[in-house]
């Protein structure tokens, strides 16, 4: 062979062997990855057919099952209960794919599980289809009650167990009803998902863990966490002067204090008055950029959270606060970030950080559970066609933000924040509640605001057995649409329902 002949052939066999290793490469390592992706609708059609089973409520309510039909196909899923679902539950459309528990739990639902196969041979004689029904933590009367305290106001609310993760209500506004996705008609049903992507709010974003907003003073919870875990802070000292605002080192702009309020003192007396010129100096000179970013990130920020539904979005706290100078230079001493004034900025929940209400829920739940995160849970388990439990979600931590006497602390400012803060719409006798509010300001030209709340609450005396995080969406106006008077009126509603449960 002469010397041409074999390079043809040396790269002949190159790049058969370059296609091997891609295919492998697609076939095994990103096998998982392609049949979850969104787009892909091929494991949806693979069971449209099949039957499915249903998905209920930890009461019973069916909220997903399928109905026998003539035409095209002998099924249509469908969904009793409206919008009320839509984010959590979400649709099986033979043209759009699957979303939510639909997708995330496809091969219980269609029975393709080794468990529900394995009761399948054992019950042969029955002579019922082996598909699991999916028995979900959510409450119906909770899930009701979310709907009906937020409204028609843009926003979301999530009611959960801190001890181990269980989701009792999950919802975001503006909804959608899923029926209008799972009709055999393609063209009615791409007109109706384009109608809803053109729908101002878009309805299919899921607001409680797709998307990420400023967390304005709700974040200050992980800033007080941070500055407890220094050991340079308590909750009792040092004593911060009592200012209008605070202005970071490196800029002229002053930070202020919401309304232009005076505040100041120790930092339990910062959280119950939402101290922004306190949080703001905590934040720059005390705990400093590694300290805040670490602590944000034990809490979960900069990760998704691994919650039991596809979709859900990391929450973001910056990293690139500028470089510590080591040596010093003619303009900054040693050791110093130079971007102080937007690490300032980040210690009350501004500038670049951005959370979803399901990452500030787990903050509460961080707070009200001796520091551990819960892994968040909208599904308890599947059941077979015998009603018998064949797989179920067991509680498991995610991480450990803080350490158990600094959670206590944290729970002690909070509880003050209601008792005498800006919580106090959440008092309530014969229990023991704990919160934060938050104000994200969104400019002044028109002056918009985003208004949060997270709590716990349980039984004085007692564990915390729920907690709570509202948000309500660019609210018109600044002086009255606070986290306490728009979310918080909110909160209270559901720790009410949660109670009465």
């Amino acid at each position: 062979m002469n010397r041409g002949m074999r390079h043809v052939a040396l790269v002949v066999f190159g790049c058969f062997g370059l296609l091997f290793v891609q295919l492998n490469r697609i076939q095994v390592f990103q096998a998982e990855e392609l049949r979850a992706h969104p787009e892909n609708t091929r494991t949806v059609q693979r069971d449209f057919e099949r039957p499915r089973g249903r998905i209920v409520t930890a009461d019973g309510v069916v909220v997903a099952e399928s109905q026998e039909v003539e035409g095209s196909f002998d099924r249509l899923r469908t969904y009793p209960e409206g919008d009320l679902y839509a984010h959590s539950a979400g649709w099986f459309s033979f043209n759009l794919g699957a979303d939510g528990v639909e997708r995330a739990w496809n091969d219980q639902l269609a029975g393709r599980t080794p468990g529900l196969q394995l009761s399948g041979i054992a019950g042969v004689l029955d002579d019922r289809a082996e598909v699991g029904d999916v028995v979900l933590h959510l409450d119906h009367d909770l899930q009701a009650a979310a709907r009906d305290a937020l409204g028609d106001r843009a926003g979301a609310v999530v009611l959960m167990d801190p001890n181990d993760g269980a989701i009792k209500a999950l919802w975001g506004y503006p909804s959608f009803d899923p029926n209008e996705l799972a009709g055999f008609s393609g063209t009615e049903v791409n007109e109706a998902y384009t109608a809803l992507l053109e729908t101002t709010g878009n309805p299919l974003r899921a607001p409680a863990h797709r998307e990420v907003y400023f967390p304005g003073s709700t974040f200050k919870v992980v800033t007080a966490a941070a500055a407890l875990e220094s050991g340079r802070v308590t909750l009792d000292e040092p004593i911060f002067d009592v200012v209008t605002g605070y202005t970071p080192r490196f800029t002229d702009r002053e930070l202020t204090n919401f309304g232009g309020r005076p505040c100041g003192g120790p930092l339990i007396d910062l959280l119950r008055q939402s101290c922004n010129a306190g949080f703001a100096e905590i934040g720059a000179e005390i705990v400093g950029a590694d300290g805040l970013v670490i602590t944000a990130e034990r809490f979960g920020f900069n990760d998704i959270p691994p919650i039991d539904l596809p979709g859900a979005v990391a929450s973001v706290m910056p990293t690139d606060f500028g470089i510590e100078l080591e040596p010093p230079t003619d303009e900054l001493p040693a050791g110093v970030v130079s971007d102080v004034p937007r690490l300032a900025q980040a210690s009350i929940g501004q500038n670049d950080v951005s959370a979803t209400p399901l990452q500030m829920a787990l903050v509460a739940a961080a707070v009200a559970n001796d520091g551990e995160v819960p892994v968040p849970r909208v599904v308890d388990r599947v059941l077979d066609a015998r009603g018998r439990s064949v797989e179920s979600t067991n509680r498991r931590v995610w991480r450990r933000a803080v350490a158990p006497d600094v959670a206590e602390q944290l729970r002690t400012a909070m509880v003050a924040t209601v008792a005498d803060g800006t919580g106090r719409v959440l008092v309530r006798d014969g229990f023991e509640v704990g919160a934060k509010t938050g104000t994200a300001q969104l400019g002044t030209d028109p002056a918009r605001s985003h208004a949060w709340i997270i709590a716990f609450s349980g039984p004085v005396g007692g564990s915390a057995e729920w907690v709570v995080a509202v948000f309500v969406e660019g609210l018109d106006g600044s002086g009255d649409a606070t986290g306490g008077g728009v979310a918080g009126p909110i909160a209270a509603a559901m720790l009410d329902a949660a109670a009465a449960s």
